[in-house]
C-alpha cells in the first residue's frame, strides 16, 4: 500500500488558523485541529508540541501571510494618494463581513499576549508607513498616521457595518487624505493639489 504524502506543516497550520478564526483561541485543540485536517493527534502534538506552542505557531504563520501581501500589494501598487488608498483597501479584503473582523479580534488578543507576534506587529507597522510615504508626497510620518487613521477606521466600521469594509474603508481614507494632503487656504500650494 503506498505511503500518504505527508501534509506540510503550512498547510496544517492554514487549517488550525482557520479553527482559531471560527471559535477563539480555547477551540484551536489537538482534537479540534485532527478533525479539521484528518491527521491523528498524536501526528499533530509530534510536529507542533504542545498547546502553547501550536497557538504560536499558528499566531506566526498568519503573521507570515499577512506579511506576504502587505508585500505583495506594496510592490503593485502606484505611488500616488490613490494608490495609498488601494493599499490599504487591498489589506482590508481579508476581514470580509463584520463576523469575521470580530473573529480577527480574538487573534489580536493573542497576538498582543505573544511577545514574539508583538515584534512582528511592531515591524508591520514601519513597513506600511514604508508603503504608505512612498505613495504620499506629505511631511514626514504621515504614512504612520495614514496606517493608525486605516486601522480606527476598521474599529469604527465594525460598530456600525452597513456596507461593505472594502467600501467603508476607500471611502474614508479618500476623504481623510484630500483634507490632510490639501494645502491651507491662501498658502503658495493651494490648488495645486486636488486629492487622492
Amino acid at each position: 500500500m503506498p505511503r500518504r504524502k505527508q501534509v506540510p506543516d503550512s498547510d496544517v497550520l492554514d487549517v488550525a488558523l482557520d479553527v482559531l478564526h471560527a471559535g477563539g483561541p480555547q477551540s484551536l485543540t489537538f482534537a479540534a485541529l485532527s478533525e479539521a485536517s484528518g491527521l491523528a493527534p498524536a501526528t499533530l502534538v509530534q510536529r507542533f508540541g504542545s498547546k502553547p506552542d501550536l497557538l504560536s505557531r499558528v499566531l506566526l504563520h498568519a503573521w507570515d501571510r499577512l506579511e506576504r501581501r502587505t508585500d505583495e500589494l506594496g510592490a503593485t501598487v502606484e505611488r500616488t494618494p490613490r494608490g495609498a488608498v488601494a493599499f490599504l483597501v487591498g489589506l482590508s479584503e481579508q476581514y470580509g463581513g463584520i463576523d469575521s473582523y470580530a473573529d480577527a479580534l480574538l487573534v489580536l488578543r493573542e497576538d498582543l499576549r505573544d511577545p514574539q507576534a508583538r515584534r512582528r506587529g511592531t515591524a508591520w507597522r514601519a513597513s506600511l508607513a514604508g508603503v504608505l510615504d512612498a505613495c504620499l508626497d506629505g511631511p514626514p510620518g504621515l504614512g504612520d498616521a495614514v496606517a493608525t487613521y486605516w486601522q480606527g477606521t476598521l474599529t469604527w466600521w465594525g460598530f456600525d457595518p452597513r456596507e461593505p469594509v472594502t467600501t467603508h474603508v476607500e471611502q474614508e481614507l479618500t476623504r481623510f487624505l484630500a483634507t490632510v494632503l490639501s494645502p491651507p487656504a491662501g498658502s503658495a500650494r493651494a490648488g495645486t493639489r486636488t486629492g487622492p
